[in-house]
């Protein structure tokens, strides 16, 4: 439709609704400045939510005529973005909301730019402003064995719904799924919580902001609730003025710990990105809420060895990818659950929910800038070879930053794996609201002691690396972990893998 001097604009460029519980997105990287053309499905901007972070296509051909949201604000899902008109727009310059302020280019280097009075400095460089690779949603698989894998994104809780459809909550109130989870684990009045979303709804960073300041002592505000939806804190205030972690209940913040540390003249400031200030606050909350207990068994993964040896170049040309270690473990995993199913189960009200599906968290690391957990779903129901394409397919639309929020949802067991870096033993968090999580470390050639049929032993040269099973001692006792893990190393060992191929 024409606007008022003639230019004719397209569809708005909307807030896209990335995931079923999500419900709003931090706007983290434009990748075109007013003015520049933009073609249908060229990636325009990128977006962090509190699943995942992705980069979203335009959903139109034409020119950027206006940007309305700056890099580092959130919105909610439907908001308008930026116009896109038909033709070149003339003398048009960056513009954003009321006391927002304009973009700014993605520069290494930090530097606030010039604003008009009255308007605040522009954000300093936040994750929006590092190299495109640093924030893929999902990180390459190293060819020989996937990347190290850790837990990081947040599964739904067993108590929230799986649609992004709202619910009342007994008193008026209409609250999003992730929200009704924050304020039923810190054990929020959601009424005591100002909103700053569209109508006055409560939003994720509104019961954030309410955690930081009662775990202060303080009360929050309308006011200071908006400002935590803002821009990130120049470096230089960084200490005093950045968001901090919520804390889990009964604990200190980041921000208000004594051991919080002053930058000296020398050191260099690096403010927290999204992905990491997330990861930092379900590991929080994951230590305060599990009981963790870390158990470890060595296995002996000869057989899978030899099997690997034989087949991997004819895997490689049947499937077009690597025959690794940790598909091996998978299946092994999910059989196993089978028969210790109370490890793939959350905690709920003084109860066990035990899931008869297994859904396979792999966690997987963020080229070192953070760490992601998509989901296998449906595990059990695979085979080897049917889980060694599930991952690489995650895997692949990682990198084509094609992952969803759905794909990082309903994990039900995660399983963590930091072998390719030769790691001897590794005691990971737990993935919440899961009660266990899998660490499978460096697999190396040792000297083992081998017992033939006849009951004589020798020395043989084998391939070993040890199982660590970090369990809810909440959920399960020491024997039926330890029990799990004996199965585990047992299936490693003996099961006929070759029969799988």
């Amino acid at each position: 439709m024409p606007s008022q001097e003639g230019v004719f604009t397209l569809p708005d460029i909307t807030m896209p609704q990335l995931g079923e519980t999500v419900t709003e997105g931090t706007i983290i990287r434009w990748l075109k400045k007013v003015g520049d053309a933009v073609s249908h499905d060229e990636p325009l901007y990128e977006v962090s939510t509190d699943k995942v972070d992705s980069e979203v296509p335009s959903s139109v051909s034409g020119y950027i005529a206006e940007i309305l949201v700056p890099e580092g604000a959130t919105v909610d899902v439907g908001t308008k973005l930026a116009v896109v008109t038909e033709t070149a727009p003339s003398g048009a310059t960056a513009t954003a909301p009321a006391g927002g302020a304009a973009p700014v280019a993605p520069s290494p280097v930090p530097a606030p730019a010039p604003a008009p009075v009255a308007t605040p400095p522009a954000p300093v460089p936040t994750q929006a402003e590092l190299p495109p690779e640093a924030e893929a949603v999902l990180a390459g698989v190293p060819p020989t064995q996937e990347a190290e894998l850790a837990p990081k994104a947040e599964a739904s809780s067993p108590a929230a719904p799986d649609s992004e459809g709202t619910e009342s909550n007994g008193k008026g109130m209409v609250l999003s799924p992730v929200v009704r989870q924050l304020v039923v684990e810190y054990g929020i009045d959601p009424s005591a919580v100002p909103g700053t979303g569209k109508g006055g709804r409560v939003t994720r960073a509104d019961v954030l902001s309410f955690i930081d300041r009662r775990a202060a002592g303080g009360a929050a505000s309308p006011a200071t609730a908006a400002a935590s939806r803002g821009s990130v804190p120049a470096p230089a205030a960084a200490n005093a003025a950045a968001p901090s972690l919520p804390a889990a209940p009964g604990a200190s913040t980041v921000a208000d710990s004594p051991h919080s540390f002053a930058a000296g003249p020398r050191d260099e400031v690096v403010p927290f990105t999204n992905i990491r200030r997330l990861t930092a606050e379900h590991m929080v909350r994951s230590k305060a809420t599990s009981a963790h207990t870390l158990v470890v068994v060595e296995a002996d993964y000869e057989g899978i060895e030899r099997v690997r040896n034989a087949h991997k170049n004819r895997f490689r040309e049947e499937e077009g990818i690597g025959l690794t270690y940790l598909a091996f473990v998978a299946r092994a995993v999910v059989e196993a659950l089978h028969d210790y199913p109370q490890l793939n189960a959350s905690v709920g009200e003084d109860a066990l929910v035990i899931h008869h599906d297994v859904h396979l968290g792999i966690a997987v690391n963020l080229d070192q800038r953070g760490l992601i957990v998509p989901v296998v779903k449906n595990a059990d129901g695979q085979s080897l070879r049917g889980l060694a394409r599930a991952m690489a397919e995650l895997a692949e639309r990682a990198r084509t930053r094609k992952l969803s929020a759905d794909d990082v949802v309903g994990g039900t067991f995660t399983i963590t794996n930091p072998g390719p870096f030769g790691t001897l033993l590794t005691g990971p968090i737990i993935n919440q609201p899961q009660v266990a999580i899998l660490s499978t470390d460096g697999v190396k050639r040792r000297p083992v002691v081998v017992t033939s049929s006849d009951g004589t032993e020798a020395i043989g040269i084998h391939s070993v690396g040890l199982l660590a099973l970090s369990f809810d001692h909440r959920a399960v006792d020491g024997a039926y972990a330890s029990a799990f893990l004996h199965a585990l190393a047992q299936a490693i060992e003996t099961r006929d893998w070759e029969a799988e191929l």
